[in-house]
């Protein structure tokens, strides 16, 4: 988690993505007061056997037990893909500041897709989103992790 406004982008070298630590699908990193990284993680859905191991619940998750408090609303997730419904309405009751992503996702997203929660007329909180963001950069590690986990 860093503050919004400051973009670290993918080609981080910790990302579970580029090292494969892991088996992140993308690294999610929320932002947080200060610019400190608050919480990184990566898709474990199948290492932990957990549909809900998305790495954006892990990163949220982590990040309200770090700061001690429930709501993130100072804090960007970045995420590699578009979050799933299931993730957009956790960012939702986290009160997520900002989620910026890369890959958009046409089949499964929450956000610019799908349900499109945060256009809801009763959505409890609407994040800023910017979505696109190194979409093609983003579209190649989700690839090749995938690529990676079926082999």
């Amino acid at each position: 988690m860093f503050p919004s406004g400051r973009f670290h982008g993918y080609r981080d070298g910790g990302s579970p993505c580029r090292r494969g630590a892991g088996g992140g699908a993308g690294w999610r990193g929320p932002g947080g007061a200060g610019g400190r990284l608050l919480a990184r993680a990566g898709n474990r859905v199948e290492a932990c056997h957990d549909p809900s191991a998305h790495a954006e619940m892990q990163v949220m998750r982590a990040a309200t037990r770090l700061r001690g408090g429930a709501r993130l609303v100072d804090c960007t997730l970045y995420v590699t893909l578009e979050p799933c419904p299931m993730c957009a309405a956790a960012a939702i009751h986290f009160r997520m500041g900002r989620i910026v992503f890369g890959a958009y996702d046409p089949k499964g997203g929450g956000v610019e897709h799908g349900p499109r929660l945060f256009t809801h007329p009763r959505c409890l909180h609407r994040p800023e989103t910017v979505g696109g963001v190194r979409e093609r950069e983003a579209g190649t590690l989700l690839q090749d992790f995938f690529r990676q986990l079926r082999a």
